[in-house]
């Protein structure tokens, strides 16, 4: 009897070890692993914030407060591409200083006001940037484009060589619409601080852009894409961002510069004409920002959310169909830029780049946050704070950015890793404070 108790129970033990050792052999699923973190969801899927917006903001900004000095400026300042341990990137002396610095002034006057002015050293980061513009960046007296604020250029030169043109630009060429951007930072600057430097090369630059600024077509922007300072002579016939120089118009003629009203009523009609309608075609005219690309057909995300931008801060002061424009810009961001990750809807740059590089999307997120606050929508809000969650996750434990998800190494562009990201999350926390918690 005893033997066949034995004979059963090992009979039943086998059974059950068939039964289980699938379960037990199986390998636990891996984990969704993003930027260097564990990715956290929610019950119903949605990706969660490794940490708080409001911490890891924090955590960045106070590391980029640790950089050392390379010819008394913050290094982020005078270089495009650093290691997270504040190397510069081996073979990459080329640089991006109108946009890099100028996004990077808007960042840090943005912050330095959403935490209430309190913290002096985001002020005075923000003021060597512009003090770099002016006084490395420059184009030299004369020629079409004099004193004006180079696009690229190269790492190690103090100020900039005369043919220091670098990446995509060629030796002696610079960008119109980077000295948009970097003119409306100044005169942001100068309001914060008073110091009329800042104001006076925003007005130098306004002039010599009304000076180049042609009326526009179906085909052209009011101005090239590039430029050749000497010149004049133009390369690329149409420049997808001129909200920049529109900005910078609007501010100086709110200082009292009526010298503007003249080209921003020009450029006001050109956008508002050509280039908003033909989002909701083919959008040629938002072809060309980037500066290491010169495809002239190349089409990016960057220029058309930043009019969005504009149209939604402003509303009916600027644009009396500002939300039926400001759709149809999303739209066409939307239907052409924006992709998933770890089911996550994500923005990436232009037709030849489809990474979803953290500067266009974390604009996208502010853009969409801002776009759903003025219209009430639930939907698209929880996509922009996907989105910009998605970009929190390329900031690590000591807030040490990345410019890509996707990059094994921290750091990488300084404009994709920091100074074009800080500035739409705090549109973002702005639009809706409870994301930050």
């Amino acid at each position: 009897m005893k033997f066949w108790r034995s004979v059963t129970f090992l009979f039943l033990l086998f059974i059950c070890q068939a039964l289980l050792l699938p379960f037990c052999s199986a390998q636990a699923p891996k984990p969704v692993v993003i930027a260097g973190h564990e990715a956290k969801f929610d019950a119903q899927g949605e990706l969660s914030p490794w940490i708080s917006w409001s911490t890891a903001l924090d955590r960045e900004m106070h590391f980029y407060e640790s950089a050392p000095s390379d010819h008394g400026y913050p290094v982020f300042v005078t270089t495009t591409f650093l290691d997270g341990d504040w190397r510069p990137l081996p073979g990459r002396k080329d640089m991006i200083p109108a946009t890099q610095n100028g996004l990077g002034i808007i960042s840090y006057l943005k912050f330095y006001e959403f935490r209430g002015k309190h913290n002096l050293k985001t002020l005075a980061i923000a003021r060597a940037m512009g003090d770099y513009l002016i006084k490395e960046d420059l184009t030299p007296e004369g020629g079409a484009y004099p004193r004006f604020v180079r696009s690229t250029g190269r790492r190690g030169s103090f100020p900039q060589t005369l043919d220091g043109g670098s990446q995509a630009d060629g030796p002696y060429e610079i960008e119109p619409d980077k000295g948009g951007i970097a003119g409306y930072a100044l005169l942001l600057l100068f309001d914060a601080t008073k110091d009329k430097k800042y104001l006076e090369q925003a007005l130098h630059d306004a002039r010599v852009l009304g000076a180049n600024q042609k009326p526009g077509d179906a085909t052209h922007s009011p101005w090239p894409f590039r430029a050749d300072y000497r010149n004049g002579e133009g390369r690329g016939d149409v420049s997808g961002d001129m909200v920049y120089i529109l900005r910078l118009y609007d501010l100086l003629i709110a200082h009292g510069n009526e010298e503007f009203a003249e080209p921003r009523a020009a450029l006001w009609k050109w956008i508002k004409e050509r280039q908003i309608p033909s989002a909701k075609g083919d959008g040629v005219l938002f072809a060309q920002f980037f500066e290491d690309h010169d495809n002239p057909a190349n089409r990016n995300a960057w220029a058309p959310l930043n009019l969005a931008r504009y149209l939604l801060e402003r509303k009916q002061a600027l644009d009396p169909d500002w939300q039926e424009d400001a759709k149809t810009l999303v739209e066409f961001v939307q239907k052409n830029f924006t992709h998933k990750e770890f089911n996550v809807t994500v923005c990436h740059e232009q037709d030849e780049d489809h990474e979803a590089w953290s500067g266009v999307n974390s604009t996208y997120g502010a853009v969409l946050a801002l776009y759903a606050k003025a219209t009430g929508s639930e939907s698209l809000a929880a996509e922009a704070r996907q989105a910009l969650t998605f970009a929190e996750y390329s900031i690590d434990e000591q807030g040490r950015p990345r410019d890509l998800f996707k990059s094994d190494a921290l750091g990488g562009w300084q404009e994709d890793a920091h100074t074009d990201v800080v500035h739409n999350f705090v549109d973002a926390l702005k639009a809706y404070p409870e994301w930050g918690k």
